[in-house]
């Protein structure tokens, strides 16, 4: 997963109600109850059905540095789906979403102007249109590079183009992206 598709596992994250388990042992059995068995959890953490057995009885506490973060990862991701669903839901019909990035943009312009690409800090909100393509892109798998380009393009049309009042043959594109945050 790129950037901008972690970026909206956070801020789906973001809008949970309660906070995930704090042992590794509650983690451990969630991601069991999730998958229904321990085979699958071990093949999706890279560990031995033994050790996902250890954890669930509470044999072993503390996992290592690696094992706990992608366990949390693995957490976080399952967390209460339908308040995450229904807080996209929300974002897609009526809320939009917020995208804070610095990134430089590479521009293709009219003839005169310049389309040397700039980095800009951008914090921009965009209508729930553009919400609801970015997950329905991220749902069906999409790749990096278009959910990119779904944000590219909300970005052109909102910020650069100010919902086509200025610059009309302006086309937008990330190019080289320092950081992404989205909130809805």
């Amino acid at each position: 997963m790129g950037i901008l598709g972690e970026s909206l596992e956070k801020a789906a994250a973001a809008n949970t109600t309660r906070r995930i388990p704090k042992s590794a042992g509650a983690q451990m059995r969630f991601l069991v109850k999730q998958h229904k068995g321990t085979k699958a959890v071990a093949q999706l953490l890279g560990i031995s059905q033994r050790t996902v057995e250890r954890y669930v009885k509470d044999q072993i506490k503390r996992p290592r540095k690696d094992l706990a973060a992608r366990i949390e990862r693995e957490v976080r991701r399952r967390w209460q789906p339908k308040v995450r669903e229904k807080a996209q839901r929300r974002a897609a019909q009526t809320g939009g979403i917020t995208i804070e990035t610095r990134a430089r943009f590479g521009f293709t312009a009219a003839p005169g102007t310049t389309d040397d690409g700039r980095i800009r800090l951008i914090t921009q909100h965009l209508p729930p249109a553009y919400a609801a393509r970015l997950f329905d892109a991220q749902s069906a798998g999409a790749t990096e590079q278009q959910l990119q380009n779904i944000a590219a393009e909300g970005l052109q049309e909102i910020y650069f183009k100010d919902r086509g009042r200025r610059a009309d043959g302006l086309l937008v594109e990330f190019t080289d992206i320092d950081y992404v945050e989205l909130d809805f």
